[in-house]
This record gives structure tokens, C-alpha cells and sequence, in this order.
């Protein structure tokens, strides 16, 4: 693309535009502000790094730590629901899909960018003039839908990574409370762990309200960047202490099965396609490179590394704790207080990153509600939205509080259309005047094709194990590891 550059925001926040004046205008000043929320880092002006660019090596961590985030804690359970074999096979594959569809993107994104002269193009305004470029009349007519779709999927994805971090962090806390009383300094203690029984975990969610209702009422950039570095710190850490606690005492593998049950296999689905939910965020990396002409190599590079790390922690997770696997495998962890730290510094990074993708819904809907009104009314709106939309995460959540469902939901109900439908659609709508190879038209309806049967059966299934369970909404994600 052209060398001028703008900022973006974590997993794909500038690209969240609705088709209003109003909010178009304010999302386009968010790409020259929000540069914080991808390194975590508010030392450097936004001016300053619009100016300079960053490096390749900034990109390729911008890139990975991207994709990092709660889905990574799922994935031993997701290998158990594909099978101990197709699992890592299965992840591999899509982690070359989903790298393949963000290299379409950001073609398309350059041609458009190099067609209207313009110097940046996001995910919602690619689709929009794709559409304008297709052969179909009807699609012509309607482009600027195109660009609505975009923005609702991305807002529904945002809105559900909180309601996913609403259960994560109940289950987190209710299990480090139950235990308490049993927790001991020795990680290598063989005795049976005794709870002491708490209040439901529904009830741990509405406790967390009024402190997330205080924290999304930050709406300085600044100060949310002082909360994403403080997220990466803790979830780095407790990465790195997970990963050396399940490459111990890996027990035989024979007894568990390579391939699972393919009615489970959906679910396996939604959570894979939920912790590679990050195309939105290629785009505004792509745009922010000093030599954007190397960003192809970078995003094979990063994509590669983000793959190799989910197919490890996924397969050894399962190694490790078997058919025992929890839905985050921080709730399998030992009872000692080494890795109960650890579900405290994942709860503490949660609690931030909350805020940061919160940021970016209310930043759309928000301008756009208070334009309708006078300016004495439009900070009351904006606070009674605010709470507004906390508290539909939360009573997601409580709807819904199965860890593991709320990840197939989330991946197979937006993440799916935004990583695997529409992009392949978009490069035969972006080059089908100009002449495409009948190979490459049939792989690109195999993904979109693939993409949406992951779609319905993902949704299906994941909707269907919370009805068929005799009591899903006591159902507890936090029963704790018996060493």
C-alpha cells in the first residue's frame, strides 16, 4: 500500500465502522489514535509512530501476541473434541487457511488501495468495493451492506470475547476461592483436594459487574494502554509457568482415542476458529510497516509461529490431563499457590483486556446514539450505554455459562464469517473481471463452503449440548483437579 500510515487497534478495531457519518468519522480517527492497544506500549506520541513506521520484528509481535488471548486456553479441550490425532492435524490445517484468507485481504486491500488512490483500506471498505466491482447488479446496488455485514460481525466478535471473559473469570475465581483453605506451597502434593463450597458461579459474574462497569468507563486511550501492557505482562508469565507444568508427568497416550466423535468435532470447530480470530488486526499492522512490501513474509512468519504454539499447547494439554481436560486448562492446574498465581495473573489480564475490547463497540455505537441527541443528554446516554452493553455481556454469560460453549459460539457465529467466508468470496468478487483460473474460484467456494458449514454446525451443535444437558445453567466449568 501507500507508505502513509495510521495506527490500529487489538484484533481488528479500527475496522469497525457502521455505515453513519457520525461513527465512520469517529473510527477514522480512532486509525490515527489507537496504536497503543497492538504494542501495549503509551511511551511514543501516536504522531510519532504514524511518522516513523514500525520495524518488521514489531510487526511479527504485534502479529503473534494478536492472536494470543483466552481461545489458546481452550484448545486441549478442542483436541479431545477432534481426537488426539485429528486435533493437531485439524489445527494445522487451519492455521493455513485462516493465514491463506489474510493474505487475500490484504491483496484485495492493496488493489483497492492502488485503484482509488487511496492510502489505507480496512476490512468493512475492502468488502464494500468488492462488491461495487462484482458483475452482479443486485450486489453493486447494495455495496455499502457489504461494509455494514463487516462491521456487525466484528461488533458481535467483540461483544463476545467479553462475554467469554465474564465465565473465564468466575470459573477462575470460584475454583481459587473453593480451594483456599487446601492449597499448599508443594505442586507435587498427592492428596485429594477438599473444596469448600461457595455461592454459584452465576453469582460470581454479577460480582464482577459493578467492577467492569467501573473499568469501561475509562475512554482514554492513554490509560487503556497502561491496562493492554499489564495484560500482556501477566499473561506472558502465566503462559510460560503453564507450559513447564504440562510438559511434566505426560502419562501414555494410548488410551485415547485419534479421531472423536464428529457430532463433538463441530465444537472443535468454533474454538479453533475463535483463537484465530484475528484477521481484523492485519490490515492496520500491514498499513503501520515501514516496508509494507515485506508484510506477506511477516504474516507467514507470525501465523506459523501462532500455529506451532496452538498445536503444542492443545496436544500436550490433552496429553497431560486426558479426558480429565477442563475447558481452560488453567482449571486443571495443581493445587498449589505456584499455579493458583497463575489463575490470579490470567483474572487481573482478563480484567484489562475487558476493557480494551469493550473499547472498540462502544467507541462505534456510542458517537453515533449521542449524535441523535442534544448535547446536554449525551453524556447520560453514553453512560447508560455503557452499562447498557456490560450488562448484556454478563447476562450472556450467565445464560450461557459454559466456557467451552460460549468459544464455539463466538468462533462458529462471527469468527467463521470473518476469518473463512468472506474473504475468499471478496477475491472472486475483487477479480473476477479481470479473469481468475476456474482452480482458483473452486478453492475459494471449498473455504467459503467450509467456512459456513462450520457455521450452522458449529452453532447447532454448540446450541444443542445447552439444551440437551439436564441442567446446563448449573453446570460448573470449575471442578478442580484431584492430584
Amino acid at each position: 500500500m501507500p507508505m502513509t500510515k495510521s495506527a490500529g487497534g487489538p484484533q481488528g478495531a479500527v475496522d469497525l465502522k457502521l455505515d453513519l457519518k457520525s461513527s465512520y468519522e469517529s473510527a477514522k480517527k480512532l486509525q490515527d489514535k489507537d496504536s497503543g492497544f497492538l504494542d501495549g506500549s503509551p511511551s511514543e506520541s501516536p504522531d510519532s509512530e504514524t511518522t516513523k513506521g514500525i520495524t518488521a520484528f514489531q510487526t511479527l509481535v504485534h502479529l503473534v501476541k494478536g492472536n494470543i488471548g483466552t481461545g489458546i486456553l481452550g484448545l486441549p479441550l478442542a483436541t479431545k473434541n477432534a481426537g488426539i490425532l485429528m486435533g493437531p492435524l485439524s489445527l494445522l490445517a487451519m492455521g493455513f487457511i485462516s493465514c491463506h484468507c489474510m493474505h487475500i485481504l490484504v491483496r484485495c486491500a492493496q488493489r483497492f488501495c492502488h485503484r482509488l488512490n487511496k492510502p489505507f483500506m480496512d476490512y468493512g471498505d475492502t468488502v464494500m468495493h468488492g462488491l461495487e466491482g462484482s458483475p452482479s447488479t443486485w450486489l453493486r446496488k447494495h455495496a455499502h451492506w457489504g461494509r455494514r455485514m463487516v462491521s456487525f460481525f466484528l461488533i458481535v466478535t467483540q461483544m463476545g470475547f467479553c462475554c467469554v471473559y465474564i465465565v473465564f473469570l468466575a470459573d477462575n475465581l470460584k475454583q481459587v476461592v473453593e480451594a483456599v483453605n487446601s492449597t499448599t506451597n508443594n505442586c507435587h502434593y498427592n492428596g485429594t483436594v477438599i473444596l469448600t463450597p461457595t455461592v454459584d458461579s452465576r453469582l460470581y459474574m454479577l460480582a464482577f459487574l459493578p467492577l467492569l462497569v467501573l473499568i469501561v468507563l475509562i475512554r482514554n486511550l492513554r490509560v487503556l494502554t497502561i491496562f493492554s501492557l499489564l495484560a500482556n505482562i501477566t499473561m506472558l508469565v502465566s503462559l510460560i509457568i503453564i507450559a513447564q507444568s504440562i510438559i511434566q508427568e505426560i502419562p501414555d497416550p494410548s488410551h485415547l482415542p485419534l479421531v472423536a466423535n464428529w457430532k463433538t468435532y463441530s465444537l472443535f470447530f468454533g474454538t479453533a476458529v475463535f483463537s484465530f480470530e484475528s484477521i481484523g488486526v492485519v490490515l492496520p499492522l500491514e498499513n503501520k510497516m515501514k516496508d509494507a512490501r515485506r508484510f506477506p513474509v511477516i504474516l507467514s512468519l507470525g501465523m506459523s509461529i501462532v500455529t506451532a504454539l496452538y498445536i503444542s499447547i492443545g496436544t500436550l494439554g490433552y496429553l497431560r490431563f486426558g479426558n480429565d481436560i477442563k475447558a481452560s486448562i488453567t482449571l486443571n492446574l495443581p493445587n498449589c499457590w505456584l499455579y493458583q498465581s497463575v489463575k490470579i495473573l490470567y483474572i487481573i489480564g482478563i480484567l484489562c483486556t475487558y476493557a480494551l475490547q469493550f473499547y472498540v463497540p462502544a467507541e462505534i455505537i456510542i458517537p453515533f446514539a449521542t449524535s441523535q441527541v442534544s448535547k446536554r443528554w449525551a453524556l447520560p446516554l453514553d453512560l447508560i450505554i455503557r452499562f447498557a452493553m456490560v450488562s448484556l455481556t454478563c447476562i450472556l454469560a450467565i445464560l450461557i455459562p459454559r466456557l467451552d460453549l460460549v468459544l464455539s459460539l463466538v468462533g462458529s457465529l462471527s469468527g467463521s464469517a470473518l476469518a473463512l467466508i468472506i474473504p475468499p468470496l471478496l477475491e472472486i468478487t475483487t477479480y473476477y473481471s479481470e479473469g481468475m483460473s476456474p482452480i482458483t474460484i473452486i478453492k475459494d467456494a471449498l473455504i467459503s463452503i467450509l467456512g459456513f458449514v462450520g457455521f450452522v454446525m458449529g452453532t447447532y451443535q454448540a446450541l444443542d449440548e445447552l439444551i440437551q444437558s439436564e441442567d446446563p445453567l448449573t453446570f460448573s466449568n470449575s471442578t478442580i483437579f484431584i492430584q
